[in-house]
Formats: structure tokens, C-alpha cells, sequence
């Protein structure tokens, strides 16, 4: 009896600890930002109505394990999405410069990333690079191998966002052409 009590003791602290272990898991287990396929957002942002003013040191980690970057969430809240059309950080003289991204939008075109790095990086023979603002939170990024879906930005006319699947952060991108 006493065996069966310890037995009973050992696994009841186990699953304490696989509980605590969920971190910022939602109900049934999926992680609240990244994680793969499961989490990558239904569709993009939506137009910003109430802009909030663009800051230089911004902190995006809006719970305890969020990333240090600009994300989504599993509910579909992008975080950091705020500052509407008028950020100076994403305006363009030129927008479309290069033409337009045809390749396909949303979660039913992910991309494996094929090389590169924040500058100039590819995927099925399209180019791209990142907005020298959002350069810091790509860091993470594996630039041979990440997957990514791309977005239309309905606020900043001539970028993309380009959201990676694995870590569940995004950066602006602009398309550079075939």
C-alpha cells in the first residue's frame, strides 16, 4: 500500500510539473505564438483605425515568453501592427518599385526560405528585403530553411509582411522582383 502511495504521490508531481511547463500554451495545448502550422494567422492584419505613434525602443514581449518582436498571436491579434499609414518608419517615395508580389498570399502559401539574409533573401524564385526598421527582429530567422506566408500590409503602401511560422514573428518586407 505504501508503494502505491508514493507511486501515486511521484506521478501526481509529475503532472504538476507538465502543467507548469505549458507556459503560454492556450486551452488544448497549442502555444499562443509560433509553433507551426496549426498557428499560422487565418489572414493579415486589419486596417489600423486608431494609429498610435511610432517609437524607436518599442517593447512587444506583452506576456511573460512572448518574443521581443513584433508577432501573432493564436487568436489572430497581431501584436505591433498599431501605428497606422502615417509611420515614417515604413513610408516610401517609390512604392511598388519592383512590381508586385503574384506568388500567392496567406496561410495557404508557406515558403521555405532559401538563402540570403535581412538585405536580399529569396523563395521560389522571388526576392525580398527587409525594412531597415524591422531588421532587429528577424534575428532569429533561419534564412535557409524558416518557413514564412506573406501578407498584404493594408497600412504601409509597398510592403509585405512576411510572418515565420516557426517563431511566429513578422517583419515588414519589400518585394525586389524575380
Amino acid at each position: 500500500m505504501k508503494k502505491l502511495i508514493a507511486l501515486l504521490a511521484i506521478c501526481f508531481v509529475l503532472s504538476l510539473s507538465a502543467v507548469a511547463q505549458r507556459g503560454d500554451h492556450e486551452a488544448g495545448g497549442r502555444p499562443e505564438v509560433g509553433g507551426g502550422h496549426q498557428n499560422i494567422p487565418k489572414h493579415g492584419p486589419a486596417k489600423v483605425t486608431t494609429s498610435r505613434p511610432a517609437e524607436e525602443n518599442r517593447k512587444f514581449n506583452d506576456k511573460q515568453g512572448h518574443p521581443e518582436a513584433p508577432h501573432v498571436h493564436s487568436n489572430g491579434q497581431w501584436v505591433g501592427h498599431d501605428t497606422g499609414p502615417n509611420d515614417p518608419h515604413y513610408h516610401l517615395d517609390h512604392p511598388w518599385e519592383h512590381g508586385r508580389f503574384t506568388g500567392g498570399f496567406g496561410r495557404s502559401h508557406v515558403w521555405r526560405l532559401g538563402g540570403g539574409g535581412p538585405g536580399r533573401f529569396w523563395f521560389g524564385g522571388f526576392f525580398f528585403n527587409v525594412a531597415p526598421f524591422d531588421v532587429g527582429f528577424c534575428d532569429g530567422w533561419l534564412w535557409d530553411s524558416d518557413e514564412i506566408v506573406i501578407y498584404d500590409d493594408p497600412d504601409h503602401i509597398g510592403w509585405y509582411l512576411a510572418y515565420n511560422v516557426r517563431l511566429g514573428t513578422y517583419v515588414h518586407v519589400m518585394y525586389l522582383g524575380t
